[in-house]
């Protein structure tokens, strides 16, 4: 799949810096492994330079994904003004482990490998105003940051309402493990509306999985960082973050900042965008289920077979393996010949990375079957795109049931992980074709949708949105802090 530069927007330039009065902040961004966690930092190294701040962006090698180390370079290459400090990591692989995640193992060798990340801190120049850390690496950062007398703020790479579980966790196991293996249906987090148990990470209810115990240290360190930033915005999640800013959900917590949706960086423009180019206003399906999910082949082929009983152009993007550079498979092997000739004139199929936020914001796209990563949830948000959720793991059955909440899409709830969590199920191809055709003919759904969208574009980029106000409020205490 080729795709070509087409020219950067003004945000790519770098700063002037005479529109910020005073010295300005360095800040340092240190995100976690994979796309799902690189993508925000990238997008908010963006952000902060081209509002008046030096940024510095930690890079981890190695990285897990071709596609993270693809990204990081045209990153550095579009804003050569940003530094880019390497932090060469230790191979971690201890023998006794049970966690066989190569994203997850990654998090672990960065944690094990941070008291080298010291000196680099330290040689900075100028010196560091603040350092963004991914909520995956707070428990190693934040101690560190605080050692060095540095403000640190935590990143939250996903919903505000997974992160008040996520903040939340250890109480859940110290004060009433029974929530997670009693007789209710629900856990109950202050000020929050009941999660239903079936949302909940299956990992979550075994405190000495890697998953968990990870979660869980993380978690133990919040209340020390400076503050902790979303990638929401009031209007889309308004009652969780009153309920997280006001004590309910816990009084030791920072302030909780939603400054999304976080602006795209991305500048490529990929070929499958000709084809879209020639569809009718709202008339294709969207479909990709993120950067590290891989369905099965049964699956894969009937969401072939209801994508084609739809009777919509679709654009699907295809994955069958967790790691890009383990995905080998040809398209034909997992679809048969006698699909993609059906289909060639009436959908288009792509392997490999795709510039999605270019996708969503086409005027062609109707709807967006998606697995409810929460990058995706807030590109859907960003352009008032329906969104039927299709979650499969991690927090994406809590991010589904926000959409779902916030009228941006439908959520259908035995599609996924089971409700006894025993494995994916396998949704048939009829029942797909149905709610695909359900979501691109629902006009109040597409209306509901718009109205999200105008409501995330006043947060993030009118002068008075709720959330350029919080993002220029942090940026203002670091100007502060620098000049005092």
């Amino acid at each position: 799949m080729s795709e070509q530069l087409v020219s950067p927007s003004p945000t790519t330039m770098p700063p002037n810096t005479h529109d910020f009065p005073g010295k300005s902040p360095h800040v340092a961004l240190f995100p976690g492994a994979g796309m799902g966690h690189l993508t925000p930092f990238l997008r908010l190294a963006a952000m902060l330079s081209s509002r008046g701040c030096l940024v510095t962006l930690i890079t981890v090698k190695p990285t897990v994904s071709v596609a993270e180390s693809t990204h990081i370079s045209t990153f550095f290459s579009t804003y050569p003004h940003i530094n880019r400090l390497d932090f060469e990591i230790l191979p971690c692989n201890p023998p006794n482990s049970t966690n066989t995640d190569p994203f997850f193992i990654q998090f672990e060798a960065i944690s094990r490998s941070v008291h080298l990340l010291k000196p680099l801190l330290l040689s900075s120049s100028p010196p560091l105003s603040a350092i963004f850390s991914d909520f995956a690496g707070s428990v190693t950062v934040t101690p560190l940051a605080e050692h060095l007398s540095i403000p640190s703020y935590v990143v939250s790479t996903t919903s505000a309402r997974f992160a008040s579980l996520l903040s939340y966790l250890p109480f859940l196991f110290s004060e009433n493990s029974a929530k997670f293996g009693g007789s209710d249906n629900d856990v109950q987090i202050p000020g929050l509306s009941p999660l239903p148990l079936s949302t909940i990470p299956p990992p979550f209810f075994n405190p000495t999985l890697f998953f968990t115990s990870f979660a869980i240290s993380n978690a133990q360190i919040l209340p020390k960082a400076k503050g902790i930033l979303l990638n929401t915005f009031d209007r889309f999640e308004p009652d969780t973050i009153a309920a997280l800013n006001n004590g309910s959900v816990l009084s030791s917590l920072p302030p909780v900042l939603p400054i999304g949706p976080f602006e795209p960086y991305e500048f490529k423009k990929g070929d499958y965008l000709s084809w879209v180019d020639d569809q009718s206003v709202g008339s294709v399906v969207y479909v990709s289920f993120g950067s590290r999910t891989a369905m099965s082949k049964d699956q894969i082929r009937e969401l072939g077979d209801g994508l084609e009983r739809s009777g919509c152009p679709f654009l699907w993007v295809l994955k069958s393996s967790k790691v890009d550079k383990e995905d080998n498979e040809e398209i034909e092997d997992l679809l048969g010949n006698s699909f993609l000739e059906r289909t060639k004139n009436r959908g288009i199929i792509v392997k490999g990375w795709v510039n999605q936020e270019q996708i969503l914001a086409h005027p062609a796209i109707g709807g967006f079957i998606s697995h409810c990563g929460w990058n995706s949830v807030m590109e859907a948000a960003r352009h008032g795109v329906p969104v039927l959720a299709w979650p499969l793991h991690g927090d994406q059955r809590v991010n589904a049931e926000v959409v779902e909440n916030a009228e941006l899409g439908v959520w259908v709830r035995d599609w996924g992980w089971g409700q006894g969590w025993g494995g994916e199920k396998v949704v048939k191809g009829e029942e797909i074709g149905e709610k695909v055709r359900e979501m691109m003919s629902d006009e109040k759904l597409r209306n509901k949708a718009m109205e999200v969208g105008e409501e995330a574009r006043k947060a993030g980029q009118d002068a008075n949105g709720s959330s350029v106000k919080a993002l220029m409020g942090i940026i203002e205490t670091l100007r502060l802090a620098e000049t005092a």
